[in-house]
C-alpha cells in the first residue's frame, strides 16, 4: 500500500474508532490514547493526523450529524405527502432515526461536551446541532402533523423533544414495561411527550 493510501486509511480508521468511542462513552470518557490503541497506531502518530481530541470530536460530530439531517430530512419529506399521518407514528419514525445512530442520548453527548471546549469548537458544535438536529425536528413540528399548544413554538417543541429522550438510552431510567421492544418504549416515551402523564378535567 502507498504512504498516501495508508494515512488514508489510517485517518479514516481513527476517525470510525473515535465515533464509537465518542457516542458511546462521551466526550470526556474518550482518551486519544485509547482511540489511538483501538486503532493499533501509537499516540504520537494520532497526532499526525489530528492536532488534538477536540478536532477528533468535532469531525465526528459534523459527520454523524449530517447523517441525522439526512435521516430526518428523508422522514419529513415522506410525513409531508402522506395522508392523515398518526402524531404518535409519525414522531416514532423521527425519534428511530436518532436512536438508530446514537447508542447514548444525543443531548447529553453533545451538551456535556461544551464545558471542555475552546470557544470556537464550542461554537461549531452548537451550530452542527442547531441545523442538524434542532432544524429538522422544527420542520417536523411546523408540518401540523403534532398540534402544539397555542404557547409552544416549533423550535421550543423541537428543543423540549431532544432533552426528553433520555430513557431510551438507559435502563436506570425506563419507560414502559420490563420487557419491551426499543420500538415499544419508544412508542411509550412518545407518547408521554405528546400528551403527558396527566388527563385533563
Amino acid at each position: 500500500m502507498k504512504r498516501e493510501e495508508q494515512l488514508t486509511h489510517t485517518h479514516t480508521a481513527i476517525l470510525e474508532a473515535a465515533r464509537e468511542q465518542f457516542l458511546s462513552q462521551g466526550y470526556q470518557a474518550t482518551s486519544t490514547r485509547d482511540i489511538a490503541k483501538e486503532v493499533g497506531i501509537t499516540q504520537p502518530a494520532l497526532y499526525h493526523h489530528f492536532s488534538d481530541k477536540e478536532v477528533i470530536f468535532l469531525e465526528v460530530i459534523k459527520t454523524v450529524g449530517a447523517e441525522i439531517r439526512a435521516g430526518l430530512t428523508q422522514v419529513n419529506e415522506q410525513l409531508a405527502v402522506a395522508e392523515n399521518p398518526d402524531p404518535v407514528d409519525a414522531l416514532v419514525q423521527i425519534t428511530e432515526v436518532l436512536t438508530a445512530i446514537h447508542p447514548r442520548d444525543v443531548f447529553t453527548v453533545i451538551h456535556s461536551s461544551f464545558k471542555y471546549l475552546k470557544p470556537e469548537n464550542k461554537r461549531q458544535l452548537g451550530m452542527v446541532f442547531g441545523q442538524d438536529y434542532v432544524g429538522p425536528l422544527q420542520h417536523f413540528f411546523e408540518l401540523g402533523i403534532v398540534t402544539l399548544q397555542p404557547d409552544i413554538a416549533p423550535q421550543d417543541a423541537a428543543s423540549f423533544y431532544l432533552t426528553s429522550l433520555s430513557p431510551l438510552f438507559n435502563t436506570f431510567h425506563h419507560v414502559g414495561a420490563a420487557d419491551a421492544s426499543q420500538h415499544e418504549q419508544t412508542v411509550a416515551l412518545v407518547r408521554l411527550i405528546l400528551f403527558g402523564v396527566a388527563v385533563k378535567k
